[in-house]
Formats: C-alpha cells, sequence, structure tokens
C-alpha cells in the first residue's frame, strides 16, 4: 500500500522525539537476515523556503518545521527512512525515500502531489531507494537511484521523461544540471558522466576515483587533487594510477562483515563521497578523513 500524507499542528515542543531513528537496514544474504547498510552515509540536510525548513529523517517521514520558532507545521509519512536532501521549488518539495519512491509534496498543505516509483530489490535489498538529493531545473527533476539509474521527471505531473541505466552502479550523489547537461557520478564504477538534460544521451565520461576539475564541454582533464591519506595509501587498496586495487578487496569472512570492512578500507584513503560545492573561485568538500577542504 502506497503511504499516505498526514499533516500534524503543534504549538511548541519536540517533534519526532518518540519516532524510531534508524539506518537503512540490507536483507543479506536472505529476507531472514536484516543487517544495517554500511554504505548509508548520508543523512538528510535541511532546505530552508518560504518561511520553513524542510528535511528527512531515519523516522521515515519528512517534516517543515517554522524557520524561526522551530515549531513543527507538519510531517509527511514514507515507507521509510528519508536520507535524501529535499529541494523545495514554487512551493513543492521534491525527496526520495528508501521505500523506492521519489516524493512531490505541498510545501504548505503537505498534500502529496505525485509520487514516481523506482526499482525494486527483493533479494537483498541492496540495489534500491533514492539516496541521491533531486536537482530540479526547467520543470525536471534529476535524480539517481541505487537500482542503479539516473532519471528526469516531468517535475509537474510526475512522468519519467527519461532514464540512463549506469551498468549496476548505484547514484547516489546529487546530480548538477548546467547549460543543458546533467554531470552526476557513480558508485561502484567511478564514473563521472555528462548526460544530455533533453535527452539523456551520454555526452561523454570520466574516470573518477579522486577530485577532479573537468572541462564541461570536452570532459578533458583541468586538474586533480587527491587526499594526504590516499597518497599513504597504507591498506594498498589503490593502483599506482589511482584506479582501486581488486586484489585489496578481496573477501575475507565471505558474508556482509566484508562490506564494512570494504568501507574501512574506503576510509583509509580519506576518500571524498561528498558533492561538491564552488564559490567564488574555492571548492569546497569533505572527505572521510575527518577534514573539510578548500581549494583554490
Amino acid at each position: 500500500m502506497r503511504p499516505s500524507a498526514r499533516a500534524e499542528h503543534r504549538t511548541g515542543g519536540n517533534f519526532g522525539a518518540t519516532g524510531r531513528f534508524k539506518t537503512c537496514a540490507l536483507r543479506y544474504p536472505s529476507a531472514a537476515q536484516i543487517i544495517p547498510d554500511a554504505w548509508d552515509l548520508f543523512t538528510s540536510s535541511p532546505a530552508v523556503a518560504n518561511g520553513k525548513v524542510y528535511f528527512g529523517s531515519g523516522d521515515g517521514n519528512v517534516y517543515a518545521a517554522d524557520a524561526q520558532t522551530g515549531v513543527l507545521q507538519w510531517k509527511f509519512a514514507t515507507g521509510d527512512v528519508v536520507h535524501s536532501s529535499p529541494a523545495v521549488v514554487e512551493r513543492t518539495v521534491y525527496i526520495g525515500s528508501w521505500d523506492s519512491h521519489l516524493y512531490a509534496i505541498d510545501a504548505e498543505s503537505a498534500q502529496q502531489r505525485w509520487t514516481f516509483k523506482g526499482g525494486e530489490d527483493n533479494t537483498i535489498h541492496n540495489q534500491v531507494g533514492f539516496q541521491s538529493s533531486p536537482a530540479v531545473v526547467d520543470g525536471t527533476v534529476y535524480v539517481g537511484c541505487r537500482d542503479a539509474h539516473v532519471y528526469a521527471i516531468d517535475a509537474a505531473t510526475g512522468k519519467r521523461r527519461w532514464d540512463y541505466p549506469t551498468g549496476k552502479s548505484w547514484v547516489i550523489g546529487t546530480p548538477a544540471v548546467r547549460d543543458g547537461t546533467v554531470y552526476v557520478g557513480t558508485s561502484d564504477s567511478s564514473r563521472l558522466m555528462a548526460l544530455d538534460a533533453r535527452t539523456g544521451r551520454l555526452r561523454f565520461n570520466f574516470d573518477n576515483g579522486k577530485l577532479y576539475a573537468v572541462d564541461a564541454k570536452t570532459g578533458k582533464l583541468a586538474w586533480e587533487f587527491q587526499t594526504e591519506a590516499s597518497k599513504r595509501d597504507p591498506l594498498k587498496v589503490l593502483n599506482a594510477d589511482g584506479s582501486l586495487n581488486k586484489q585489496a578487496f578481496a573477501s575475507i569472512f565471505g558474508d556482509f562483515q566484508d562490506m564494512c570492512v570494504d568501507t574501512y578500507r574506503f576510509i583509509s584513503i580519506g576518500a571524498i563521497v561528498s558533492s561538491p560545492v564552488v564559490g567564488r573561485g574555492v571548492v569546497y568538500f569533505g572527505s572521510m578523513d575527518g577534514n573539510l577542504y578548500a581549494l583554490q
């Protein structure tokens, strides 16, 4: 049954305090064994618009609070954790949930305008869910999904305009859209893709793995940055060219514990899993080495 919206109004106090906050869970190696997803790295960041603060929560709800007082204005229930960050455009909140749905919610009334359903994974609950945050440009919602697709969705109706398959690799970062091109990265395949915003056709792709500055038109490398931990590479998880050393990721336990070990391997090299922000000629981003970087 599809989740429904409900609005709640209070005069003060905390909200969500009684909710059961959780991370995404995987069924591995069978539906009977449920474990935390070690790659559920992101939680929802707030968006401020219309005098309200909008954000998703691990209790499965999307919240709107008064920006001045913090008083709850409404909450909207989804079917799973909400770790996607909202985009608010023309009084509509666009946000994804791990229940495989992307929602368009009225920013004032919390009524559902439409919902778009991504792919399902009923085996291990791994290739599923919207962890990416949407980007809304010129009436189109662009968003990645862990079902290994990038979607372009009509912002008014929720109808699919196109989708681009990434070859079984998650898309968990937020797309960037400029001058008719959608720039987005993949997870396991470590690729930066430039897609035509109107048709979804691939314009170019680029091997990822470090922080790169790439010419937006040609796809040629302008410069690259590597964290000090990556240069040291204490666990030898990288090849000389910076690509992943597949032998270093050989299975140890033969079960879900390998996923946690792999996460630690990426932490050891200060992997960059955040979306960079550029302002006044400076690139800002966070790293798994615990640092915030600013590059000229």
